[in-house]
Formats: structure tokens, C-alpha cells, sequence
């Protein structure tokens, strides 16, 4: 077996020393790349993605072609006379279907004849991803006034990694990476993992390269002056599993039309490659994009660069969102979490509910078939447990991480009865609930049942091997739950928020329960979510700081730590009045609020660290859970304040909020502080806007009454008019236009089938 580490992913078949003196010397990319920026761009297709530098390379760090959580490509390098070109721009095009980079040459080496100086030769790299298939076109022109002859290589390489070692997890013993072939003009590179899995990278070039060789293709390009070249190259990956692995492979595969057709391309012997084959990816990739864009409402301001970051927000949800058997359901981030997870998925559909109420049904459906239907402690799992995360990886296969279908989250199976109903409200679809109606009795039986084994009727947790999250809240990091003075607490722990969650989950029970007539437990479910609010107000509340504390620990004692985890009570209704007023006015003071956004803990808490993943951070998804707890207490002027923070915040983010951001405070001049590895982008993160927009236009979809009820809205500063438009309601549709009048933001409708009533 051979050592990837040893072998740097590939065996060294064919390669040449980079130090020998011969004509070779001229193509071969030097060793240790620098690269030009920090930046990455993404492409996602169904479970293949792709990150890559603004070159267009992949250095094999943090980046690569991936596809089910193994990287397939770990290298991919484009070269002139052995050095990189200098780079021009490197962008995403607006709708994430196609990534391309404008570079120039720098001066080419002679070769029979007098050098090529540099800037006289641009490059156009533009590349596409359609199901399991890379393509792209690179196109050479030729700006100076006398032939080039441009000595071009593009080199590659694949390590053959599982997701979790390229984050960092170490493994004893890998697969074996098979030699690469040459084949019919063609390289061929090869893994069998552990699982029984084979992986099959094909590369494909047109036209022939000048030599070609098991890590790289060079090409001597004739340039003539004003002429212009083009090189393709194509990337296709094929998955063979083979007993008990082709089944486990099969779970929830992409299912649109352009990734089947890619898939049976693979199978070809030579697959596409070619000017024809980019056109039709990209061709593919704008149709699955235009039909997210047509099944969602429109929103338009007069705000252009408003305008810009809805529309991204928009894309970017739709370049995450994968249609599975069960629908549209929206995969986490990139590049860490490019799968299904459960919490992230439904507290997205919450965002976007009102816009587009087809992510939600697909998203209950799909969680709805992977419910837990018996106990595992290695993968956290309990009948009735909804899933926090699904991997399709070699090492989840084997079983040495547990996430090939892992439930160590104790709110994702409350908010997914939550969701529910909140679906049912927003469309008045009651045959979606009598078919989720099993899985829902089943997770509202979850729940009962940790309530019942918790002193105080609360919904706690306490992982179940030591291999799963030892925290199982949103904010899962190790230490992201702690007393006062710091310390850690004992289990089982009872995140504040997630109380929050599961009285607002037994109300939908008691709801749902009436509805069809079962009163007793209606009764029942209404008891339940009464005694949690009754609790979370005599144990949580600390008057001393007019704030909630963060958790109670296993021995009962309150962890009296000023979070934002506050913030989702008021998002669900729990808190009552006054200290609803008062958690608001919190979240507002300098000790949470930035200037760009509200953090994660309070500056004055033990463990706050602006720059802590969950300890002083601000991330997005949390704020627009916040701005909809502010606007129901009364306090719709912070929550609009909320709303152009994180506008001004994307703004320098280039219109696309991250998965989290620095807690630093906001100064004068100075742009928000990046964090190093949050995904971009990210499903929840990319869905904020929505949530935070519905809070402040006060807008409240009845579709049952064909009714939209439109409560106060306000508008941030610098919008004058704002649009929602095609606003799906029930079976009809509605535009609604927001506009600032004498100081005040008033609504106005088309007439049509649908109400709109403005409440005073």
C-alpha cells in the first residue's frame, strides 16, 4: 500500500527533476507555489464541489475537487515556462454556475527564437461544474505584435483524502492509491478506500498536449500576433461501490436531470471534452440555477447594493441546495460541510419559509426518512431523533468517525416539529402533515422522553460515547458552555434556547393533535410546553442582570453567562413580556452589539474571545434569529439596526456574509474582521437577510385565508422603496411594495386574489 504523506497523494511515475538541465525544464511548476491571495472560489454541483485559489489552481491545502467527501483532486496548477502567470481577476459569476480568471503571462523563456515579454498574453481560464464532471476552457490571445510559441502545463495530482484528514484528523491506515495510467491520451488516477469504494478520476485534454505525462500535460502553443488559442480539459469522477458500500452509497443521491446525465457520460470511455462539452455544462448549470431563482419570490429595492447582497444571498442558497429523492433540500457550507445537516437545513427553511415554502417541504421530507428508528450510542442516536448530520466519506463508512448518519444534536428534532408548523401555516399543505404525521409523534416522543428523565421536565443532553459532540446545541464547540467563573459544566446540560424550541415544538403538537381531534393529547402536548416556559422563567431568570442564563447543568445550577442563546427565546415567544423587553435591550447594549452585528457572548463574560468560534464571535444565522425576537418585543427599531449592520458588514464581505466573523467592536475605517476558516458560503448564513427582512416588514402569510397581514414595517436606511414580488399565497400570488412616506414605511398591494391587510 502505498503512503499518500510519502508520496504527496501520487506515485512519482513519470516525474521529471526540476533541476535537470534539459528542455522539460521550461513546463515544470516549481514545487511550493505562492499563492496570490487568500481568496477561494467555490462550485458546487449535486455532492461535487470544487475550491480553487484566484488563479483558478488548487494548491492542495484547504482546497481540491471533492465529490461524497473525498478529494478527488488535491492538485491542479496552470503554468507558463514553468512559472504561474499574474493574476488579473479571479470571480464567481453572479448566478455561482461558472468560475473564471483573467491572467497574463509573465516573460515566457525563448524558445528558438527571442522571449515573449510579459502583459502581452491573456489568459481566460473559465470552468464549470455539472454533476460529477469538471470542464474548462483556457484561452490563450495573443496581444503583442509578433508570434509566441507559449510553453503551457497544466499539472495535477490527487492525495485521495477523506473530508475529515484534510480538516486534520489523522488515520492509522489509509486505501491504496492505485499507479496513474496513461490511456488513450488520456490519465487516469485511481483510490480503493477501506470502505470497498473505488474512486476514478479521468483527465481529458483537447487538443492533444505535446507531452503528456502521470502528473502533468504540457503544450507548446504557436501564438500568432492578435490570434487567439484555446486548451480544454475535463475532470470526470466515477464512484464504484460494490456490495454492502453500493448500498450505503445510494443514500439520498443528487437526482436533477443534469447531474443523471453527466453521471452516464462518465461511463463513456472517453468522456466530452471540447468547446461543445463546456457550453452544455454551463448550459445545464444556468437551467438548475434559473429554476431556484423561479420558485422563489423576488425582492428588489432602491438600493442597488441592497440589491446585490439579496441577489447573492439568493444564488448562493440556490448553488447549496441539492434536489434528493425527498426535494430541494439545502446542504450546510462549503467547504466543510457540503452535506446534509439537520439543524442548519431547518433553521434555513425558517429563514426563507415566506419566500420560498418548497425548500421546507423538502427539507421535513428527507429528515423525516433518515429519523432515527433505534438506539446507537456511537451515533448519538434514539428512536425519534432527528439527524444532525449525514456523511457519505470513506471514514464515515468505516465507522471511524460516526457521522455517516449521526444525531448528536438535542434541538434539530424539536425545530423539525417546529418547521412543520410553521409550514402548514405559511401554506396551509395539512397532507404534508398527515404523511410526516408518524415521524412527528415519534420526535415529540423523543423529547417527552428526555423531559421525563430531566429533574425539571427540560430537554437536555449528555453525549452518549466519546466520540460524538460533547456539546449538542448550535454552539457544539467544546467550550462554548461553561459557568461564571469559567469552568465546564457537568451533564446532562440544558441549553436556554433549546427550551425555547421545545415548547414552541409541543404547542405544534397540541395544534396539530386538535386539528385531528385527538383532545387528550392535545391536552397533553399543551401541559408539556406550559411547564417548560413556567421552569425556564423560575431557573433561567437573573434579575440581577436582566438577562437569561445560558444552560443549567446536570447537578441543577444555573450557568449564569450573558449569551445570545437569550435571543432565540424571544425568536420563539417564550420569554414574557417585560423580560422579553429587557433581553432586547441587552442585545443592543455595547456589550453584545459590534456595530456590525451582535456577538455570541458578552464582552464581559469568562471565556470571551472576539476571535473564539462561539465565544465572542458574531455569526449571521444567530442575528437574524435575534432581529426576529427584537421585532416580537416590541423592539422593530433594533431589529432594522440589526439588518443594516449585517447590509453593512456584506458589504465588505463582497456582498456575501460568512458562516461567523470576528467580535471585534466596529471602528472608524476599518472593515469587519475576517475569521480564517468559516465556510463561504454558507446555507444559514446566506439565508439571514430573509429572516431579518420578514421581522422588519412585519409580514406575517396566512395561506389558508389567502391573506397577508402586514404589521408596522420599517425600512433600514437608504432603502426609499422596497418590492416582494410573485410572493407565492396559497394558490395565488401578490406584490407588495414598501415605501418610505413622511417618515413612515407604508405598504401597498396589486389587486388580486390575495388580502393584504396593514395592522395599526
Amino acid at each position: 500500500m502505498q503512503d499518500p504523506e510519502a508520496l504527496g497523494g501520487l506515485s512519482h511515475a513519470g516525474r521529471q527533476d526540476v533541476n535537470a538541465p534539459d528542455a522539460d525544464a521550461v513546463f515544470i511548476p516549481p514545487e511550493n507555489l505562492t499563492v496570490a491571495t487568500a481568496n477561494q472560489y467555490v462550485l458546487k454541483s449535486g455532492d461535487t464541489f470544487i475550491v480553487n485559489d484566484p488563479l483558478g489552481d488548487i494548491t492542495g491545502r484547504d482546497d481540491g475537487l471533492f465529490v461524497n467527501d473525498m478529494r478527488v483532486l488535491s492538485a491542479l496548477r496552470l503554468t507558463f515556462g514553468g512559472r504561474a502567470p499574474s493574476l488579473l481577476s479571479g470571480s464567481v459569476s453572479s448566478d455561482n454556475t461558472a468560475f473564471t480568471a483573467h491572467l497574463t503571462n509573465r516573460p515566457l523563456p525563448p524558445l528558438g527564437g527571442t522571449s515573449t515579454p510579459e502583459g502581452v498574453i491573456h489568459v481566460e481560464r473559465v470552468r464549470v461544474l455539472s454533476g460529477t464532471v469538471l470542464n474548462e476552457a483556457i484561452e490563450l490571445t495573443n496581444y503583442g505584435t509578433s508570434d509566441a510559441v507559449v510553453p503551457l502545463s497544466i499539472s495535477f495530482a490527487s492525495d485521495f483524502r477523506d473530508m475529515f484528514e484534510v480538516r486534520g484528523l489523522k488515520r492509522p491506515k489509509q486505501g491504496t492509491i492505485e499507479t496513474p495510467r496513461l490511456e488513450n491520451g488520456e490519465v487516469l488516477l485511481g483510490y480503493v478506500g477501506l470502505d470497498n469504494v473505488a474512486r476514478r478520476v479521468r483527465l481529458a485534454f483537447s487538443p492533444a498536449p505535446t507531452k503528456l505525462l502521470a502528473d502533468r500535460a504540457d503544450f507548446s502553443v504557436q501564438l500568432p500576433a492578435h490570434a487567439c488559442v484555446s486548451i480544454y480539459l475535463s475532470v470526470a469522477v466515477k464512484v464504484e461501490a460494490h456490495g454492502a458500500a453500493a448500498a450505503s452509497a445510494q443514500i439520498s443521491q443528487p437526482t436533477h436531470g443534469t447531474s443523471e446525465a453527466h453521471l452516464s457520460q462518465i461511463d463513456t470511455a472517453r468522456p466530452r471534452v471540447g468547446r461543445a462539452a463546456v457550453r452544455a455544462a454551463l448550459v445545464d448549470a444556468h437551467l438548475v440555477m434559473r429554476e431556484r431563482r423561479r420558485v422563489t419570490a423576488r425582492v428588489r429595492s432602491s438600493n442597488p447594493l441592497f440589491n446585490a447582497w439579496i441577489d447573492r444571498s439568493l444564488a448562493d442558497l440556490g448553488l447549496l441546495t441539492t434536489d434528493l429523492a425527498t426535494g430541494p433540500y439545502p446542504y450546510a457550507g462549503i467547504p466543510w460541510f457540503s452535506t446534509p445537516f439537520g439543524r442548519d437545513a431547518v433553521i434555513t427553511s425558517l429563514q426563507t419559509l415566506w419566500l420560498q415554502p418548497g425548500l421546507a417541504r423538502g427539507v421535513l421530507r428527507f429528515l423525516a426518512e433518515h429519523q432515527a428508528r433505534e438506539d446507537s450510542a456511537f451515533r448519538d442516536a434514539a428512536v425519534g431523533k432527528i439527524m444532525h448530520e449525514m456523511r457519505k466519506g470513506e471514514m464515515a463508512a468505516t465507522g471511524e468517525v460516526p457521522f455517516a448518519l449521526y444525531y448528536g444534536g438535542v434541538d434539530t428534532t424539536p425545530l423539525f416539529i417546529v418547521l412543520a408548523g410553521a409550514y402548514v401555516a405559511r401554506t396551509g399543505d395539512h397532507g404534508l402533515i398527515d404523511e410526516l404525521w408518524p415521524a412527528l409523534v415519534r420526535a415529540a416522543a423523543w423529547v417527552s422522553g428526555v423531559c421525563d428523565k430531566n429533574r425539571y421536565g427540560l430537554l437536555d443532553y449528555q453525549r452518549a460515547s466519546d466520540g460524538g459532540l460533547a456539546n449538542q446545541g448550535w454552539k457544539d464547540s467544546h467550550d462554548s458552555v461553561f459557568h461564571a467563573d469559567g469552568r465546564f459544566p457537568d451533564g446532562p446540560i440544558a441549553l436556554v434556547e433549546v427550551q425555547a424550541y421545545a415548547s414552541a415544538a409541543f404547542d405544534t403538537m397540541a395544534h396539530f393533535a386538535r386539528l385531528r381531534g385527538l383532545t387528550d393529547e392535545a391536552a397533553g402536548y399543551a401541559k408539556r410546553a406550559w411547564s417548560i416556559r413556567e421552569c425556564v422563567e423560575e431557573k433561567y431568570w437573573m434579575e440581577d442582570m436582566g438577562f437569561y442564563g445560558i444552560a443549567l447543568d446536570g447537578h441543577g445550577e444555573l450557568c449564569r453567562v450573558m449569551a445570545s442563546n437569550a435571543g432565540h427565546l424571544l425568536a420563539f415567544g417564550l420569554a414574557g413580556k417585560e423580560r422579553g423587553e429587557a433581553v432586547a435591550r441587552g442585545l443592543e447594549s455595547a456589550l453584545f452589539h459590534t456595530g456590525w452585528g451582535v456577538r455570541t457572548l458578552a464582552a464581559d463574560q469568562a471565556r470571551f474571545n472576539p476571535m473564539a468560534y462561539h465565544n465572542g464571535s458574531v455569526w449571521p444565522h444567530d442575528n437574524a434569529l435575534c432581529a426576529r425576537g427584537l421585532a416580537r418585543y416590541g423592539a422593530k427599531g433594533a431589529a432594522v439596526r440589526l439588518l443594516q449592520a449585517l447590509f453593512q458588514a456584506a458589504v465588505n464581505f463582497d456582498m456575501r456574509l460568512p458562516e461567523l466573523f470576528c467580535g471585534f467592536p466596529r471602528r472608524r475605517g476599518e472593515p469587519p474582521t475576517a475569521y480564517p476558516v468559516a465556510c463561504l458560503p454558507q446555507a444559514w448564513a446566506a439565508g439571514s437577510p430573509f429572516m431579518m427582512l420578514e421581522a422588519c416588514l412585519g409580514m406575517t402569510i396566512d395561506a389558508e385565508k389567502r391573506e397577508v397581514l402586514i404589521e408596522q414595517p420599517m425600512l433600514p436606511e437608504g432603502i426609499d422603496w422596497l418590492e416582494v414580488g410573485d410572493l407565492r399565497v396559497g394558490d395565488a400570488s401578490v406584490t407588495i411594495t414598501f415605501t418610505r412616506v413622511a417618515g413612515k414605511v407604508v405598504a401597498s398591494a396589486e389587486q388580486g386574489d390575495v388580502r393584504v391587510v396593514a395592522l395599526l
